[in-house]
């Protein structure tokens, strides 16, 4: 019996590490402008899930908010879709989404983009009215994914 109980807490043990270890996400696309590291992660996997830091519509290349707003979308998933990419995961595999927008009248401009991105059955989400984003971004997305 003592040799059962120690056999199921060092099993218990082994599982709890191997369940805690977080994999840090970093698309090389996403590096800092400034050529300073970014002062969060991208995404981050554990067991199985990935958790997407909120990102903006920021184009990377040009490193700025575009005035269209339906560019600025299409951007803004664009970047979610490089930490999935780098996570080995799609937006198929997303099962929730967090879009904060700085005017809710943008609503159903961000919903035609949106829709285009994330097929049926689309994940669980909610859309936020915010005063105020960083910079000049009118919309930020969370998402959690999962394989």
């Amino acid at each position: 019996m003592p040799h059962t109980r120690v056999l199921l807490c060092s099993l218990l043990l082994i599982c709890a590490s191997s369940a805690a270890d977080k994999k840090a996400i970093r698309p090389k696309e996403m590096a800092s402008a400034s050529g300073n590291p970014l002062p969060y992660t991208p995404g981050i996997l554990i067991d199985g899930t990935l958790y997407v830091a909120g990102q903006t519509g920021r184009d990377l290349k040009a490193n700025k908010i575009p005035e269209d707003f339906e560019a600025e979308v299409h951007n803004c998933l664009d970047n979610v879709g490089l930490v999935l990419k780098e996570a080995g995961m799609t937006f198929d595999n997303a099962v929730t989404v967090t879009v904060y927008l700085t005017d809710m009248d943008l609503f159903q401009k961000m919903n035609g983009v949106y829709s285009t991105y994330f097929k049926d059955p689309r994940p669980a989400r909610t859309t936020v009215g915010v005063a105020k984003l960083v910079g000049t971004a009118r919309i930020e997305i969370t998402v959690t994914a999962h394989q």
